[in-house]
């Protein structure tokens, strides 16, 4: 059985990626959840991980850092799951969003901070920012006119795609971002999947 260390449910949107898929492929297994944002936190997550990270996988005496490593070795123990597209070409603009999405969007990471249970105003006035969410948006808008035949997701069926992109829907959601209609209906249908679910519930109880 694997085993997932993440950090808290509420904060940790690194965590969400590999976790969610995990629970679409159910899959089960072991999670250990270590507490951000206290003064123990950083030394707990080094006498498991000398990168100073979460999420973690263990498989047997395998260990794996990096949410984005950990989605790919999931892809190759699992290569009938469908977690990247089929196609060579589709596979390849699924990876790219994917890169793109774990390495970039600054101003989004900075000014949003993930908050699954919080409302919050939605910040304004910052350009990089104002960036960000346009191509995002660009992005969903696009996936789903090329792909709303073949199902709900971005590549029309559940891809690690999807889960790079789940907490940036939560944070649409904690910030009360107005989306158009595809975009939206994108972001309803990640949040109502019953793992997202189960993720929301578990991160209003950290918070009592």
């Amino acid at each position: 059985m694997f085993k997932l260390v993440i950090g808290n449910k509420n904060f940790s949107s690194w965590s969400l990626r590999p976790w969610l898929v995990l629970k679409m492929l159910d899959e089960p297994f072991e999670e250990q959840m270590i507490s951000l944002r206290k003064p123990e936190t950083s030394a707990h997550i080094l006498a498991l991980n000398p990168a100073g990270t979460v999420p973690l996988l263990y498989d047997r005496n395998l260990k794996i850092s990096d949410s984005l490593a950990i989605c790919e070795y999931l892809a190759e123990c699992f290569p009938h799951a469908g977690l990247w597209p089929v196609g060579s070409s589709e596979r390849a603009q699924a990876r790219s969003l994917v890169a793109e999405m774990h390495a970039g969007f600054h101003a989004l990471r900075q000014h949003l901070s993930m908050d699954v249970s919080g409302r919050h105003p939605k910040p304004t006035g910052d350009n990089a920012l104002a960036r960000d969410i346009e191509r995002i948006i660009a992005i969903w808008q696009e996936q789903r006119r090329l792909f709303e035949a073949h199902g709900p997701f971005l590549f029309g069926h559940f891809t690690i795609v999807d889960a790079f992109f789940a907490p940036v829907v939560t944070r649409f959601a904690t910030y009360q971002f107005e989306l158009p209609e595809a975009a939206q209906a994108y972001s309803q249908h990640i949040l109502s999947l019953a793992p997202m679910r189960e993720w929301a519930n578990a991160a209003a109880a950290e918070l009592g």
